[in-house]
């Protein structure tokens, strides 16, 4: 059995983001949606996605950029 811990490594930090994101979004929007109602939930939604776009780009370049040099360097 071998370990291969950059595999593992890279799974927990995964697992961490779509953890975060989960909890930001549904605890975070949930709340909003306890206190303050329907509209201003809708309207969270709508903050955070806003906010969250930026990084999701940023890491769609990123991983295109790494899928490029690996690419390259594979022949």
């Amino acid at each position: 059995m071998t370990r291969d811990l950059r595999k593992y490594a890279r799974q927990t930090n995964t697992r961490l983001l779509v953890g975060f994101l989960l909890l930001l979004f549904v605890v975070g929007d949930g709340l909003i949606y306890a206190f303050y109602g329907r509209q201003s939930a809708i309207m969270g939604l709508i903050c955070l996605a806003a906010g969250a776009a930026p990084l999701l780009l940023i890491g769609l370049v990123l991983w295109g950029m790494e899928w490029l040099v690996r690419q390259a360097n594979r022949d």
